[in-house]
């Protein structure tokens, strides 16, 4: 299972069934799970932990250190979850003590050619990265985000769970749960339906979600406002979207 030109260091923690491939190589401190395979001349470095069933691309590079000027070297990690995919020339850094020490990304994730994670990102599950995204560091991504092609995000940007940011955006402010953004400086658009009903929204819930959306809107993104006036928002949903713009230290994205 491991191609007798790769280089692997002896102190290296590989799961049983791991596949590597020519001319691959893993540091001292990495751990692979089980029925992983990483690919020719994939570099895997630094205090990283790959879950089982991960698939590793020819020339990614996977645990680096941080391209930050404030490192000196500390030891701080990466961990990722099981089933992910880091396809051709994808590059993902460890985190920084100024961080919190880690780099985070979830199960089920899918990473396009040279997309980049850059150090203490938090990545939920299921997130998608089309070719070239690159992702500063300090992002908090959501469970099941979906990004096109070539975008954009600023360092410490919030994006909200089953969002969707299309190609060639730059993402500057934080975009909320649920909803479509594009552009330079992104804007938000339109709720992402058609991704929630790929994931089994109610109908009913989308549109309690599209209506909600039209009130914040309405607003000015005044939910402290809304909040004053007697508002109520039963549906869990609403709940979610009010307390990630409370959250929010960058600032929500404007509407289109």
């Amino acid at each position: 299972m491991i191609h007798q030109t790769a280089i692997i260091h002896p102190d290296t923690c590989l799961g049983e069934n791991v596949k590597v491939g020519p001319y691959a190589v893993i540091g001292e401190k990495v751990t692979i799970g089980n029925n992983c395979t990483v690919g020719p001349h994939a570099i895997i470095e630094g205090e990283s932990v790959i879950g089982e069933s991960c698939m590793i691309h020819p020339h990614a590079v996977i645990g680096s250190a941080p391209q930050d000027m404030k490192y000196r070297g500390e030891a701080t990690s990466l961990h990722i979850g099981k089933g992910c995919v880091f396809r051709e020339g994808v590059t993902v850094n460890r985190g920084t003590e100024q961080g919190g020490g880690k780099t985070i990304i979830g199960d089920n994730c899918l990473f396009m050619a040279n997309s980049h994670v850059a150090h203490d990102c938090k990545l939920g599950q299921a997130v998608v990265l089309a070719n070239s995204v690159a992702l500063a560091g300090h992002a908090i991504i959501g469970d099941f985000v979906w990004f096109g092609g070539l975008v954009g995000i600023h360092q410490f940007v919030r994006i909200g769970n089953h969002a969707f940011i299309g190609a060639g955006s730059m993402v500057r402010k934080d975009i909320p749960p649920y909803m479509i953004a594009q552009g330079d400086r992104a804007k938000l658009v339109r709720v992402n339906e058609t991704g929630l009903r790929r994931h089994k929204f109610s109908e009913d819930k989308i549109q309690s979600i599209v209506s909600f959306y039209s009130r914040i809107k309405a607003e000015g993104m005044d939910v402290y406002g809304m909040i004053a006036k007697g508002d109520r928002f039963d549906n869990d949903c609403c709940k979610g979207i009010i307390e990630f713009i409370k959250g929010s230290h960058e600032g929500i994205s404007k509407f289109l």
